[in-house]
């Protein structure tokens, strides 16, 4: 664990949703200048004491960004890689480090190398990339049929096995960090990946800066087997995330009194790692959803932020925006009331860290 991670306080971000890009790209459309109302956030991250940002996928997209296109452009919705690249470092100028989202288990169809196996067939050099069986079709019509993520046909599931597939994803990473200047990854789907690749994938990124962090995105299990076995420094707790709520729900903090003891209290599973603890994030209902009374956001993002591991901190969760997942969206509005006491709240925290030791 880099030392600059062990108390870091992260504000997650989701690029595409926050400057209103359009749902789909139009790959042939010049890029636009989104990304300047995207450095307006950060004086705001500042503000409430963030010295991270994590920012949800930024390369270029078919429609959400986790259906990858190309990992060496920024995504035109937000505009180009020398505009990125200015407002990393201007980023880093506000000693705001910057944690991007890896997302390396599968790609869109868009993905260049996936639309020359449409176009070629088996006499595409980058079939063995996916996982195409030639002798049915795909859900999408395809003269073949290909292994998509947990039964989504739009998200093409990348071979890791494959030296080229690696060797691409390195090449992108490396390029991240020399011309961003990333300090760590978010690696999505974790999960799913194998944890062969994850050892390897965090090898190559200490080599290229040593204080680089990961974080593994994973949701059922032993959070242990990303750290001990996959070489990442932190995992999302999922586990803690369902206390949170449910427990301020029943009004009954049993759950997550016990969750915390089980992970965190003496002789606990995870006693001496630092678990990503988050109240809600872009791949949830919104915490001002979860909860059924309002006057529990307080005590619920409080409780969160005070936990024996990172307090990152959503966009959602400061502003209190409500939202429901409504398929693979989330619709929401913003509750003014809780809005305004959380800005007091966090207020006083930075304050409290500022100038505390």
């Amino acid at each position: 664990m880099p030392d600059w991670a062990s108390d870091a306080f992260i504000y997650n971000l989701y690029p595409l949703g926050a400057v209103g890009a359009p749902a789909r790209n139009d790959l042939r459309a010049p890029a636009s200048q989104r990304i300047e109302q995207l450095y307006a956030w950060i004086s705001h991250v500042q503000a409430v004491g963030a010295d991270a940002l994590l920012l949800g996928p930024v390369f270029e997209s078919t429609a959400h960004g986790y259906d990858k296109a190309d990992f060496f452009c920024v995504d035109r919705r937000l505009g180009t890689n020398e505009e990125f690249a200015q407002r990393s470092k201007a980023l880093h100028q506000r000693g705001v480090r910057l944690v991007l989202d890896g997302v390396f288990h599968h790609v869109g169809r868009d993905f260049w190398a996936f639309r020359d196996v449409l176009a070629h067939g088996q006499a595409s050099p980058y079939c063995h990339w996916f996982h195409p069986d030639f002798t049915g079709r795909s859900p999408h019509g395809d003269p073949f049929y290909y292994e998509g993520w947990n039964g989504h046909y739009d998200l093409v599931k990348l071979r890791m096995t494959h030296p080229e597939v690696r060797e691409h994803i390195f090449a992108a990473i490396r390029m991240w960090v020399e011309e961003f200047g990333i300090n760590g990854l978010r690696l999505d789907a974790a999960d799913a990946l194998d944890l062969g690749f994850q050892k390897e994938l965090a090898a190559f990124c200490r080599a290229l800066r040593p204080d680089f962090w990961i974080m593994a995105e994973v949701i059922h299990g032993d959070y242990r087997r990303w750290i001990n076995e996959g070489g990442a420094d932190s995992v999302t707790n999922y586990e803690l995330h369902k206390g949170l709520y449910s427990s301020h729900n029943d009004r009954n903090l049993f759950e997550v009194a016990h969750s915390l003891t089980r992970q965190f209290g003496h002789g606990g599973l995870y006693e001496g790692l630092l678990l990503y603890n988050f109240a809600d994030n872009h791949d949830v209902e919104r915490i001002a959803s979860r909860l059924k009374e309002a006057g529990h956001l307080y005590p619920c993002t409080s409780c969160c932020s005070r936990c024996l591991a990172f307090p990152p901190s959503t966009m959602e969760a400061k502003l209190a925006w409500r939202g429901a997942r409504r398929g693979a969206k989330v619709r929401g509005r913003t509750l003014p009331c809780a809005r305004l006491w959380l800005l007091l709240i966090f207020l006083i925290e930075a304050l409290i860290r500022t100038f505390l030791p």
